[in-house]
């Protein structure tokens, strides 16, 4: 794929901004190792890097020039999305993350392997905090600290922000909607936009076209591209927690399910179950002892009302639509072609 050197050109630049981080860090106390360690781990140890890679083309298509700069700048994304999957881990209590331990388990086990006085869960779950937040805080460095000529990111300041704070607002209207036991369509709707949606691929599309100073015309054609294809991204990763091969996702099958996620795949599932199946998957969902046969009574439950069917024909639709949106736009040739490949990407990935 076209975005394969940028994926490397990324990691490089992630790579040289950790290790400074970890220089500075290490300088006032030699604890700070663990946690450099832990986030060089988590940032630089997985991910297709797809969000810098929507920001860049985004970029690029609307005229800009390649520079290291602009990948420097891009590449805060990745700290955006580690704070995001940092946090996420902790609220939802997962085990593992592209099959290591998750962060706050990770801080839990040094704990215990050291003797540490007080409890290891919890401080885990503070070491966890922390290191969310300080993904959060270097994004923003790291995109001030690029290269990228200051009136470029004035421009793209604002698209920036507004990432931040939906994401963050998305977190927490996930965690409401599981308190709450909505499963309305129109609620999982609203938390897949702002939980994923408009932070992996229209807000970093928008992100390129500011630093491009790209015409208001421009970006709302990347919207038209942008937002079904990120919902159509959070679904494809909504039906892998659920359906998805331990294996290759790194996370234990039927996760989703045990943490309660109210994903459009489950509210088509409600939406369409006999009064029975609406009872059981009610009872099931957000249980963290349900094993394996209780996993498999409510993905057979999901399947038999046609929630999976029909959330894959969602899948294409959205696609579908984004794909229009892409090919009416006036962009640049070379980016259209590799936006269309990240698409497919975002969309038929297996993890």
């Amino acid at each position: 794929m076209e975005y394969a050197g940028l994926r490397d050109r990324v990691d490089k630049a992630l790579t040289t901004f950790l290790a400074d981080q970890r220089s500075r860090m290490t300088a006032i106390d030699p604890a700070l190792a663990d946690v450099a360690d832990a986030l060089e781990a988590f940032v630089l140890g997985g991910g297709k890097r797809l969000r810098p890679a929507f920001a860049y083309w985004g970029f690029r298509g609307a005229g800009g020039l390649d520079s290291d700069p602009v990948v420097a700048a891009v590449a805060a994304l990745e700290l955006v999305q580690a704070s995001a999957l940092i946090h996420d881990d902790l609220m939802d209590r997962s085990d593992t993350r592209r099959g290591e331990p998750a962060v706050h388990r990770r801080f839990a086990a040094r704990h215990t392997a050291a003797g540490w006085r007080g409890g290891a869960s919890e401080f885990g779950d503070a070491a966890a905090v922390v290191l969310g937040d300080l993904a959060l805080v270097w994004s923003d460095e790291m995109l001030h600290g690029s290269g990228v000529d200051l009136a470029d990111l004035a421009r793209a300041r604002p698209t920036f922000d507004a990432m931040r704070t939906e994401v963050s607002v998305g977190q927490y209207l996930d965690v409401h909607t599981q308190a709450t036991g909505d499963t309305s369509l129109e609620r999982a709707g609203l938390v897949a936009r702002f939980k994923a949606a408009k932070y992996t691929v229209e807000r970093p599309l928008l992100l390129g076209a500011a630093l491009a100073d790209a015409p208001a015309a421009l970006s709302a054609s990347y919207s038209a591209y942008g937002m079904p294809l990120g919902e159509a991204f959070q679904m494809r990763d909504d039906v892998l927690g659920v359906y998805g091969d331990p294996e290759v996702t790194g996370k234990p099958a039927g996760d989703d399910l045990r943490e309660g996620k109210r994903t459009y795949l489950v509210a088509a599932a409600f939406e369409a179950a006999s009064a029975a199946d609406r009872a059981a998957l009610d009872a099931g969902l957000g249980d963290p002892d349900l094993d394996d046969a209780g996993v498999e009574r409510l993905r057979a439950i999901i399947r038999d009302t046609g929630a999976l069917a029909r959330t894959e024909g969602r899948i294409v639709t959205l696609t579908t639509e984004s794909l229009a949106a892409l090919a009416a736009a006036d962009v640049q040739d070379e980016a259209r072609g590799v936006l269309r490949e990240l698409a497919e990407a975002a969309t038929r990935r297996k993890v």
